[in-house]
């Protein structure tokens, strides 16, 4: 009987070799034909280049992207130049492909196709050099993409080099994009900077200097709070951060009003505990509130303020509300971004920048939304939401 039983459990153990075998294969295999396989490699192949194109295009970037332009291509050599025709690398490096007749084809092919020429042949002894100018998409040369093999140089290799310095072009532009968006975030928050009313800082000045000789403590608060928030508005981080940053320092701007208004000005804040980690635009939060100090107490000697966070669903919505004199419904008809973008007063200029950063950072569903009337307060209502891609404190 023991016999049998250990006869019957090598076959079990055979058979679940087998099955393991078979199971093993089939997890591992990806792709099974040399199409596949080949479109696979070249997909892999140009995510890597493209992840060093878009750090833009320089010495760096050139040399980390070049072993796989030349592998897209399918050439002996790959040489890399700027948008002034200039060598930033080749690939491979050292090696006896590139003679100095070679490097003279290809800077003077480098030159020649600068101009916007679809592809330049130069002959260096054995070699043939191809020359195809990186263009963006208005036409202008990023830079030149020139491949050296010994082949006769047909319409397909042709073809492929046309399709690689297009797809190397886009990738360039895609990072001079990304550049000039951070130029223009950074100008953004320059501008809300330099928005940061004067008369606040004067009157922020003058209450501290007001209680240096009759509340010396309560001048000492005051000027920490006021240190706390320059530093903070004119910090020279990212462009994002967290709504609990924004509200401490929100904070601090009317605990510097208050002092300014005493028992005139009221402040409510409503919080959910769970929102205070939501990102947002640096200084996102100031212009609305300075903007509702100055329309709650214009004409008026008191008034309330009540700043809401609240949790919806994938969203935060955070809302300021004041009970001033309110704005003509007319001049908001045409939604918050237009209608602003044309008055002069450099709070509604704030709320449009705001509106804008908003809408690059999170699209279009994520923009300033704002409910006032003439003698009935304005209620500014910012949506963001909790968690976005690539959007980091």
């Amino acid at each position: 009987m023991s016999g049998e039983l250990a006869i019957i459990m090598a076959a079990v153990l055979t058979l679940g070799a087998v099955a393991a075998a078979v199971i093993t294969v089939r997890t591992r295999r990806v792709v099974a034909t040399p199409t596949e396989r080949g479109v696979h490699a070249a997909l892999y192949t140009a995510s890597l280049a493209a992840r060093a194109l878009r750090r833009g295009l320089d010495t760096e970037s050139a040399g980390t992207a070049a072993p796989f332009l030349r592998g897209l291509t399918g050439t002996e050599g790959v040489a890399v130049f700027d948008g002034d025709a200039r060598l930033l690398a080749w690939n491979p490096p050292d090696d006896v492909l590139w003679t100095a007749a070679v490097v003279d084809a290809c800077e003077r092919a480098a030159h020649e196709s600068i101009t916007g020429e679809r592809r330049v042949l130069s002959h260096a002894g054995s070699a043939t050099v191809v020359a195809q100018p990186l263009l963006a998409e208005a036409g202008d040369a990023l830079g030149v993409l020139v491949v050296v093999t010994t082949r006769s140089p047909g319409p397909g290799l042709l073809g492929a080099v046309g399709e690689v310095a297009r797809y190397a072009a886009s990738q360039i532009e895609l990072a001079e994009l990304d550049a000039s968006r951070a130029r223009l975030d950074r100008a953004e928050v320059l501008a809300l900077r330099a928005q940061i009313s004067p008369h606040f800082i004067y009157n922020a000045l003058n209450t501290i200097a007001s209680f240096v000789r009759t509340d010396p403590d309560r001048a000492r608060e005051l000027i920490l709070e006021f240190a706390d928030f320059t530093r903070y508005s004119f910090r020279a981080a990212g462009q994002y951060t967290t709504l609990a940053e924004e509200l401490r320092n929100i904070d601090r701007y009317l605990t510097l009003e208050r002092a300014r208004f005493g028992d005139a000005l009221s402040v409510r804040l409503q919080v959910a505990p769970e929102v205070l980690s939501v990102v947002v635009p640096f200084l996102a939060l100031q212009p609305l509130v300075e903007n509702a100090v100055r329309h709650g107490f214009a004409g008026q000697s008191a008034g309330e303020i009540e700043i809401i966070a609240r949790n919806e669903g994938s969203d935060c919505v955070i809302t300021v509300e004041d009970d001033g004199v309110g704005m003509d419904p007319d001049v908001l008809r045409s939604g918050v971004g237009d209608a602003l973008a044309d008055s002069k007063d450099s709070a509604h200029v704030g709320l449009t920048n705001v509106d804008h950063r908003l809408r690059a950072a999170f699209g279009n569903d994520y923009g300033l939304v704002v409910e006032t009337a003439i003698g009935a307060g304005t209620k500014v209502v910012m949506r963001v939401p909790k968690f976005r891609a690539g959007v980091r404190a």
